[in-house]
């Protein structure tokens, strides 16, 4: 039987995408368009306070494509916080606008494969600030569930511990060719949601995500073990460009 490595675990993450029925919001009156923009911008305002208070963070996006029209990814100390905040948004005015296209939740995670003998990592302020992290303001998104797959020879769970350490550490040897373009946030899914984890890139430049995820595939870890879900991403939607987003 292979070894389990030890993870370590930090925030609750809620990623919650939006599509807008601008159909009706074209139909809607100007002062209750205005209203409801005021509400939410409210509950971004208490993301921000929160986010300023070391209580969680949060990242709101708009998204390209026809996948959705708004992504926003949200950590918290408990699962409780982000039913709540997510219970808030779905009682506001701006969500009777909306439909839910697709949510993912999870838990910030690092794994234990490149601890040294005899340290506990969890001790590290780097490590617990790579736990619990304020989300980049960056220009870009790109969010996707993934697992590992787990077919005939190509069983990432039956490889023995050494194997999955050297694997690791090659992968995350492509990942430091981008630091400073690319900020990456793995979260933990299993028995969560569907997938078994999940990747959030932030980036300046799109391009970057694009080289990044090209370069990794060629990574045997990716080529042989790596399954991908659907790719979502997007622009940033800064919280004094959101009336200019929904104007009609």
């Amino acid at each position: 039987m292979a070894e389990a490595v030890e993870t370590m675990d930090g925030w609750y993450c809620l990623h919650d995408l939006r599509t807008i029925d601008w159909s009706s919001w074209k139909l809607a009156s100007d002062e209750e368009r205005q209203s409801a923009l005021q509400e939410f911008e409210q509950l971004v305002s208490n993301w921000e306070d929160t986010e300023k208070g070391r209580g969680g963070s949060h990242a709101l996006y708009t998204v390209v494509g026809q996948k959705a029209d708004l992504i926003w990814m949200v950590l918290r100390p408990t699962m409780k916080e982000l039913h709540e905040l997510e219970t808030a948004f779905n009682k506001s005015k701006l969500a009777e606008y909306t439909k839910p296209v697709y949510s993912y939740v999870s838990i910030v995670e690092l794994s234990k494969y490149m601890a040294k003998e005899g340290e506990n990592p969890e001790e590290n302020p780097e490590i617990q600030a790579r736990l619990k992290p304020v989300l980049p303001k960056w220009n870009h998104i790109c969010f996707y569930p993934m697992d590992k797959r787990r077919q005939g020879e190509d069983n990432w769970y039956r490889l023995p511990m050494k194997d999955r350490q050297k694997l690791m550490y090659e992968h995350g040897m492509t990942g430091r060719k981008y630091a400073g373009k690319i900020r990456q946030i793995i979260t933990g899914s299993m028995g969560l949601d569907d997938w078994e984890w999940s990747v959030t890139l932030f980036a300046h430049d799109a391009l970057d995500i694009k080289r990044l995820v090209y370069e990794m595939r060629f990574d045997e870890v990716t080529a042989r073990y790596g399954e991908f879900g659907p790719f979502y991403v997007g622009n940033i939607l800064k919280k004094d460009e959101i009336d200019t987003y929904f104007a009609i």
